[in-house]
């Protein structure tokens, strides 16, 4: 538990259910990042990448002393999820979620850019800053700059 707390840095990938293409829809899209905001904020976390592929998202976030990974994750999932389910009528995450913990030496701004070039990589764009569900709550679309 001691690994999921304090001042780090995560790289996170959380799958959506059964696989299913639910972040194609830009209104579910916002309503999930509004919600990723308010989690960030609440648990004290900074969002440096975010990118919403259709059936999974990937995060790269930072904590702050009193922050801790695993609360701040399941707020996020549970509240989403709720929504989603009251809105649509079906689950939105898979259980679980991936994660790696950065260390010292790894460069931020290459898994900042591995976050952003995935839909490139899928071949849904052809430059990062083309597609519309990608960015950083921390610095906005000056990340694609960078």
């Amino acid at each position: 538990r001691e690994l999921y707390c304090h001042k780090r840095m995560y790289f996170l990938t959380l799958c959506c259910l059964d696989g299913q293409e639910i972040f194609k829809d830009a209104q579910i899209v916002n309503s999930v990042l509004q919600k990723l905001k308010l989690c960030c904020e609440t648990h004290c976390f900074k969002n440096y990448a975010y990118c919403f592929m259709p059936d999974h998202l990937h995060l790269l976030l930072t904590g702050e002393e009193n922050s801790d990974l695993i609360k701040m994750v399941k707020q996020f999932k549970q509240l989403t999820g709720y929504y989603f389910k009251k809105d649509t009528g079906r689950g939105l995450w898979q259980k679980s979620y991936y994660d790696h913990i950065l260390r010292k030496e790894e460069d931020v701004m290459k898994v900042v850019r591995y976050v952003l070039e995935n839909p490139v990589r899928k071949g849904l764009v052809k430059h990062p800053d083309e597609y519309p569900f990608a960015g950083s709550l921390e610095f906005g679309k000056e990340i694609f700059e960078m």
